[in-house]
């Protein structure tokens, strides 16, 4: 969570209004801790235990991704959020090519993401890793919506893998 308070507080200084409505705000950290407890979500740590970083999966969600998708064929990206002492070491590339990796394992296609409407930046980082944007939905209830996927076979950093158990930052 002290994460996720570090990344809101980072993302107003950016200019975007990302994870700033207190409206959605409590829905969508139930949704996380609910995909903690379920065993969905993965931390980077130093061998201090200090944690750098964090990316969740979760189930596709319906309000964005149609049967037409084919759903099944992708894993679902959620809450990549990297520490800011992290910042410019490319962990949240390679965390993108690790769940490439996991979905290939799992004999899937695509990762998807749906990001917030407004972050352009974001759009544009996700763009820079492989990611193709597949289309933009708005409904009422959501900030969140442009759509986007990468085939698991594009990695951003093929010679830089995460491994689990071995040091993140060498």
């Amino acid at each position: 969570m002290a994460l996720r308070t570090e990344a809101e507080a980072w993302l107003g200084t950016k200019g975007t209004d990302q994870w700033s409505d207190p409206e959605t705000g409590g829905k969508a950290i139930s949704k996380w801790r609910a995909s903690i407890d379920e065993g969905r979500a993965w931390v980077v740590v130093t061998d201090c235990g200090n944690i750098l970083a964090t990316v969740s999966r979760g189930p596709v969600d319906r309000d964005f991704w149609t049967d037409d998708d084919r759903p099944e064929s992708a894993l679902y990206l959620y809450k990549l959020i990297v520490a800011r002492q992290a910042a410019g070491r490319q962990l949240g590339a390679r965390l993108v090519d690790w769940t490439s990796r996991l979905a290939a394992l799992e004999g899937r296609d695509w990762v998807r993401i749906d990001t917030w409407r407004t972050n352009g930046g974001l759009h544009a980082y996700y763009e820079r890793l492989g990611f193709e944007h597949v289309r933009t939905e708005s409904p009422q209830h959501r900030r969140s919506g442009w759509l986007a996927q990468r085939a698991i076979t594009e990695l951003a950093l093929p010679d830089r893998p995460l491994l689990v158990g071995v040091p993140a930052l060498k």
